[in-house]
């Protein structure tokens, strides 16, 4: 593969019919000052069009013109080159004029350090972007969405896994929206920086690129052709887990966009997994899974540890509560937050981030789900009182930052259930609020505190309706990774009346607008 020549401006002939090596027809180039014209500046791969955001880069010193900087230093200008030349030997793109009524979306580059651990820098990554945003639908996109795996999912995998004494490891896929089949025609202009050969010359896009709206969907489904093909089967469930099953072998892939965890308790047929995939896309194995999405994995003697520790050192740094007095509740007792429409507002960014950073914190914590539930209702109009409130969940995260769950090897596999509800506990709506959680063998797998979607009329409504919930989640997951559960799931519910509901197959007239609902 012929190298991107340096930076100076020549005359390339005209492409061929089947389309000449983006790296042979265009070249980067200086950056330069354009002229301004009365219909206002024209478009060209002169480096003239700077970002107006700094380089994504590891805690860099701020940069006013990234483009133009980037350009100027040989090392940026060697990362643009390597993934120009690797984009184009992935046959992500073929150069061509762009066709009478169709018309072109813009890309731009994304710029990144990455650092060893020692602090020194390992390489210098620049990823080429598309503007997706500017993609019309029905003309260069349609179906978008690509499920991801549940957290429910990931728990309950890993509780049977440890239980059962199966493999645990993790891949990552290299590049991966790279390798989706593009379906569309999409038509993308050259990347900054290059010089095209005359103002119809564009990328006609043959396979996804980072930044189109069907990208992650593309990935997917290439992804999961892959693994039918070897024998998987999707599940019904969460359509992120498959499954390969025999009399010998059992073997899940539970998928998270790039992210992959591997289960398996037949080592020769692991092998030929990841060979296979191997192959055909480009793998980094890690090994044993110790860390993913954010939550790290220990194996221990007892079982299996999930925690955020890491985690939440950041949100306490990010907020300045890392000196912070430690409390011993996540919320005082017995409060009741309104709309506190007489208190002065606070910054609506810096609450909504604080709270969504805490919703992806209930993965492993789930004494702060109520707490955290609440405070969401406030995100679109947060007084001082609820930042206050948030605040001492972080004051109650610095006095348990290592708090974890275990999944334990022990304890059996039977699935318990534990609910409770309030009654009429929302200050405006009346509706009442569940709380659940599930239990296999010990290990606890789901969890979850919601209000409910109607008004109960009696605390036992509101407790049956809590119970009717929890029973839905669970068994047929359990079943199709091999731990079904014979006989009915135990339900702990504290409400006699409820527990009565539950038990008689007749409702009366206080109770039938229940079964309607």
């Amino acid at each position: 593969m012929k190298p991107i020549p340096q930076a100076h401006l020549i005359n390339t002939p005209k492409p061929s019919p089947t389309g000449p090596s983006l790296h042979e027809a265009f070249e980067t180039v200086e950056p330069q000052r354009e002229k301004k014209a009365g219909h206002g500046p024209s478009i060209s791969m002169t480096m003239k069009s700077v970002s107006p955001h700094p380089l994504t880069m590891s805690n860099p010193p701020p940069i006013k013109s990234p483009q133009r900087q980037a350009v100027k230093d040989p090392k940026w200008v060697e990362a643009m080159k390597k993934e120009v030349q690797a984009l184009e030997e992935n046959g992500t793109w073929r150069p061509e004029e762009l066709p009478e009524g169709k018309r072109a979306i813009d890309s731009k580059w994304v710029y990144k350090i990455q650092y060893k651990p020692n602090g020194e820098i390992e390489r210098y990554k620049a990823r080429l972007m598309a503007k997706g945003f500017s993609q019309t639908e029905g003309i260069d996109f349609h179906e978008t969405f690509a499920p991801v795996a549940k957290l429910v999912t990931v728990r309950t995998l890993l509780a049977v896994a440890v239980k059962k004494g199966w493999h645990i490891h993790q891949l990552d896929v290299n590049n991966a929206f790279l390798d989706g089949d593009l379906h569309e025609d999409v038509y993308m202009k050259i990347p900054q920086g290059f010089v095209r050969q005359n103002d119809q010359c564009v990328c006609k896009l043959k396979k996804s690129l980072y930044g189109l709206k069907q990208a992650s969907r593309n990935w997917y489904k290439k992804f999961t052709k892959s693994l039918l093909e070897i024998g998987f089967r999707q599940t019904g469930v969460d359509h992120s887990l498959f499954l390969l099953k025999t009399d010998e072998v059992f073997m899940a892939a539970l998928i998270y966009v790039d992210d992959v965890i591997l289960v398996w308790n037949n080592m020769e047929e692991m092998q030929n997994v990841k060979s296979f995939l191997d192959k055909r896309f480009s793998i980094k194995d890690l090994g044993v899974l110790k860390f993913f999405l954010g939550i790290e994995v220990a194996r221990t003697k007892k079982g299996l540890v999930l925690s955020q520790h890491k985690y939440i050192l950041d949100i306490l740094e990010d907020t300045g509560m890392t000196g912070c007095r430690p409390s011993q509740f996540p919320m005082k007792q017995n409060l009741k937050l309104d709309k506190c429409n007489k208190e002065a507002q606070v910054d609506a960014n810096q609450y909504r981030r604080l709270i969504g950073r805490l919703l992806y914190l209930q993965a492993t914590r789930p004494d702060v789900a109520y707490v955290v539930n609440i405070f969401s209702k406030f995100v679109g109009d947060p007084r001082v009182s609820h930042l206050e409130a948030a605040n001492r969940v972080l004051r109650y995260l610095k006095g348990t930052p290592r708090q974890r769950i275990l999944l334990p090897k022990l304890g059996g596999t039977n699935l318990i259930t534990y609910c409770d509800s309030d009654w009429l506990g929302c200050p405006f709506t009346r509706r009442s609020r569940t709380g659940y959680l599930l239990l296999l063998g010990g290990a606890p797998i789901s969890w979850k505190s919601k209000e409910q979607s109607v008004v109960s009329r009696s605390s036992a409504e509101a407790e049956y309706r809590a119970m009717a919930a929890v029973i839905s989640e669970m068994r047929r997951l359990l079943k199709e990774l091999d731990i079904p559960q014979e006989g009915p799931t135990q339900l702990f519910c504290n409400n006699q009346a409820a527990r009565h509901i539950a038990n008689n197959l007749v409702f009366h007239e206080r109770t039938k607008h229940v079964e309607m609902d």
